[in-house]
């Protein structure tokens, strides 16, 4: 198939168009760092699509730090809310047959402890500036199939992580503020909550989920991409430390405590199982020793470039 992926420059859509060219697809990438039209340019993305005329288009352009949306709120929901409505618009008026739209398990927001596994039909709770951005977005996804016929399919990914993301990520921070300790020969490194627990999906388990739901995923559906299990912050910075060259006690630090955070959010995976027979198959603990290997070689690359 013909693909074209927006926010191509970023930690999942590299990732993306990687897999995709590796299953013998014809991938345009485009990102308004290297060039391509900003997300709310609706003109710029119009010409962009009628010049490639894609048959699915992957969106995954958006503004994805949350706790930069607590400082830009008015921008996040810009960015993600209205981007998504011109690029679905433009989709629309260049015949793009199949958009998978990216949103986030955030718009599920505050899930209540019998409310878990969420499912699709758990209702929007918002809790930050961005999860109400994604919250909007998904409501403009499916009002383009409702109200336009639009073949739309609506991704929601729970936590994912993996080599080459930045800090933004908490696996990769916690990874790269020890990797940062073990070049500095430091003992201590700064946290936040540990006892949130989170769904972690391996990136590259959940771009194969956005490529079967181009492929086989039912139009104006909604698809919890996620492992189904749940493991607290400490754990995962537990794993990190074992892997550590040293001791490193990690230190509470107030300003890494969001202003609402949620105990516990895990992923109920069933609905993309049933329809596109996807499950996740990479382990969480190997994805973590390839994360803290790749803070350790990026901190190199930028000891060598200084």
């Amino acid at each position: 198939m013909k693909a074209l992926v927006t926010g191509a420059a970023g930690f999942v859509g590299q990732h993306l168009v990687d897999h995709l060219t590796a299953e013998g697809d014809e991938v345009v990438s485009t990102d308004r760092s290297s060039g391509g039209p900003d997300i709310l340019d609706p003109e710029g993305l119009t010409d962009l699509l009628e010049l490639h005329c894609p048959e699915v288009i992957f969106h995954l352009a958006g503004q994805a730090d949350v706790a930069h949306s607590w400082a830009e709120p008015v921008k996040t929901l810009r960015i993600n809310a209205e981007g998504t409505h011109h690029l679905l618009s433009a989709a629309r008026s260049t015949g793009a047959s199949r958009v998978v739209t990216v949103t986030s398990a955030d718009v599920y927001g505050v899930v209540l402890e019998d409310e878990l596994p969420v499912n699709e039909s758990a209702p929007f709770r918002p809790a930050s500036p961005y999860a109400a951005s994604k919250a909007m977005a998904d409501l403009i996804a499916e009002q383009a199939h409702l109200g336009y016929g639009q073949d739309v399919v609506r991704a929601r990914s729970f936590n994912h992580f993996g080599p080459g993301q930045g800090e933004a990520g908490v696996c990769s921070a916690l990874a790269l503020r020890i990797a940062r300790c073990e070049a500095k020969k430091e003992s201590t490194i700064s946290v936040g909550n540990l006892d949130a627990r989170r769904d972690f999906t391996d990136v590259r388990d959940v771009v194969r989920a956005y490529r079967l739901l181009a492929t086989k995923g039912r139009s104006g559906a909604a698809y919890n991409v996620c492992t189904g299990q749940a493991i607290a912050i400490r754990s995962i910075l537990q794993a990190l430390l074992s892997l550590a060259d040293r001791p490193i006690t990690p230190v509470d630090d107030p300003s890494l405590f969001r202003p609402v955070d949620l105990p516990e959010l895990l992923g109920d995976a069933s609905a993309i199982h049933r329809d596109t027979g996807w499950e996740p198959s990479l382990v969480l603990e190997s994805t973590l020793a390839e994360v803290l290997t790749d803070a350790r070689r990026r901190l190199r690359g930028l000891s060598q470039a200084d």
